[in-house]
């Protein structure tokens, strides 16, 4: 018996099953050396009454007598299958009966002793019942036995359950017989190969090798799934967290940030990359004060958009690529990039800007010569030839701005304002989302972007009240689950003047959270230390009074570890 989730108590329990009592204590009735029944009188009490009644017939006519079985008393488990054995602790002490003559018909009746062997047992001690009468051996001595008897067989009676249970295990054994081995051929399975989910020994070459690199065969979502379930909290939210800095070098509350806080990512801007020399020593340093690989980012899309115009001479920017007659010189120029942003120890280009701008004069993203094209194809053309050759170089590619800016006007800076998008929704799926759905889908994993970023524009045909990279509506129910894609969401600056909902300027953490819960994976945004401390204190106060979820932040954790061990930022090894 459990005793709900405690132990069984210590010791036994003596007792007839309803006056039970730990050992070593004795209930109100309780006569020593001998067991109660239901009634509190002795439990031979029944033997008394049957010494007193006259012999049967059977013994009369010299057969054995037969007890008759009686039920139990009420109360009584009428089965020991009632009780199994391990249900009660047995007792250590078990009263002894006093030795009295047992209910056979083969036992020498005697004198009965007398009642004072009896009154020294102790208080409550009955003098034995008078022996029962023999008739038939009146006379004969109290050393006569009698002659032992055969008992009568009474016939055997199956139960009909039995009956056919064994009907129907013949009919099974018969059939075995007769289908038994063409179904055993049937059912035979060959032995499995290296392919197979298990092997037979012995093992050859391979297989060992594969056994010992083991962590080889394991993709790498359930590698940082590792890594994330053996982060602290504040690990697991300083990974999906990029940091910005306003000092022109490394500083100290740099180093807060990154060594303390955990941070996942760095961005750096035109003031802080200045020497070749200063900005390597910069991110290598970033580098060997983070608990893991950092995503050390810049925005190098070209033309006026060029954070290594300290270093490296102006390039051609999206619309000159664009114009070009093939994908040469985005080719040429992905791959220009990528040298020049990995010499310096910079492994993310926040690039290309895959909007779709058919005005140079109005349009904030065609005046700023930032598009490839004018059409979906020809930003697809030539965005995708100069993400295939930055990507294939080492470095991870950012498109953006989901779901598309390049209809807004030049006016509308979402770095200010938020800006708002009146198309129809089949406008904005045809031209503003057909860029980013083409590399979500497409089967080029060199053309496929390790992130996309959202930014704050308000599109009412979809989602009439939150922006872009707040939308529910477009960062799960279409990015994510319509399109299929599942890599990393980064958000555009949580600091901007587009950062609003109904008109409110959002902070720093209100803002973070409505991300996270939108669906987006990493932040980017916090400025200094102080920034980032109190924006992860607000995430934790929100996984605590359950306006975020953990599971969504693990998912956020994970998808970023994961873009790590992909790009090999980081060994794809398990956690040691």
């Amino acid at each position: 018996m459990t005793y709900g989730n405690q132990r069984p108590p210590t010791g036994g329990y003596t007792g007839n099953g309803q006056n039970l009592s730990r050992q070593g204590e004795q209930p109100a009735s309780y006569e020593p050396g001998l067991s109660q029944n239901q009634t509190g009188q002795p439990a031979f009490s029944n033997l008394k009454k049957w010494m007193s009644q006259p012999a049967s017939s059977a013994s009369q006519q010299g057969q054995p007598y037969q007890p008759v079985s009686q039920p139990l008393p009420s109360g009584y488990p009428q089965s020991s299958a009632q009780y199994p054995p391990q249900s009660f602790p047995q007792p250590a002490f078990q009263p002894t009966p006093p030795s009295y003559p047992q209910t056979s018909p083969h036992f020498t009746p005697g004198p009965p002793a007398p009642a004072t062997q009896y009154a020294q047992q102790g208080a409550g001690w009955n003098t034995p019942p008078a022996r029962p009468a023999y008739p038939q051996y009146a006379g004969t001595g109290s050393g006569f036995t009698p002659p032992p008897q055969q008992s009568e067989k009474r016939p055997r009676r199956f139960s009909p359950v039995v009956v056919v249970g064994l009907v129907v295990l013949a009919l099974l054994i018969a059939a075995g017989a007769v289908f038994g081995p063409d179904l055993v051929q049937r059912a035979s399975v060959p032995p499995l190969g290296r392919t197979g989910a298990f092997v037979q020994p012995p093992l050859n070459a391979d297989q060992v090798n594969d056994i010992q690199h083991l962590s080889s065969h394991m993709k790498a979502r359930q590698l940082a799934s590792l890594y994330v379930s053996r982060m602290t909290l504040e690990q697991e939210i300083g990974q999906i967290t990029m940091v910005e800095y306003d000092t022109a070098a490394y500083s100290p509350d740099l180093d807060t940030m990154i060594h303390d806080q955990h941070a996942g990512g760095v961005i750096m801007y035109q003031s802080q990359i200045n020497t070749l020399d200063q900005t390597k020593h910069d991110t290598a340093q970033m580098q060997q004060r983070a608990d893991y690989p950092l995503f050390i980012a810049a925005d190098e899309e070209g033309w006026n958009v060029h954070r290594l115009t300290n270093i490296y001479p102006p390039r051609k920017s999206a619309y000159d690529m664009g114009q070009a007659p093939d994908t040469t010189l985005a080719t040429s120029e992905g791959q220009k990039v990528a040298h020049d942003l990995l010499s310096l120890g910079i492994n993310t280009n926040l690039a290309p800007d895959v909007d779709v701008s058919s005005d140079k004069k109005d349009q904030y993203i065609g005046w700023d010569y930032r598009a490839f094209g004018d059409t979906p194809d020809a930003v697809i053309k030539y965005a995708g030839a100069y993400i295939k050759a930055m990507q294939s170089s080492g470095v991870v590619a950012c498109i953006k701005h989901y779901p598309g800016i390049g209809a807004i006007s030049r006016f509308t800076d979402p770095h200010a304002v938020l800006p708002t998008v009146n198309e129809t929704k089949d406008q904005i799926y045809t031209t503003d989302l057909a860029p980013f759905k083409y590399f979500v889908q497409t089967k080029n994993k060199t053309e496929a972007p390790g992130m996309i970023m959202p930014t704050d524009v308000l599109m009412p045909a979809i989602d009439p009240k939150m922006p872009a990279e707040f939308s529910h509506i477009f960062i799960t129910d279409i990015l994510r689950k319509e399109f299929g894609y599942d890599g990393v969401i980064l958000t555009d600056a949580l600091d901007m003047g587009g950062v609003e909902v109904n008109g409110m300027h959002l902070t720093l953490t209100d803002a973070a959270l409505l991300a996270l819960n939108a669906g987006d994976d990493m932040l980017l945004g916090p400025i200094g230390s102080v920034q980032m401390a109190s924006m992860v204190s607000g995430l934790k106060d929100a996984l605590q009074n359950g306006t975020l979820a953990k599971s969504r932040l693990d998912e956020a954790a994970t998808r970023v570890m994961a873009l790590k061990i992909e790009r090999h930022m980081m060994p794809a090894l398990p956690p040691q």
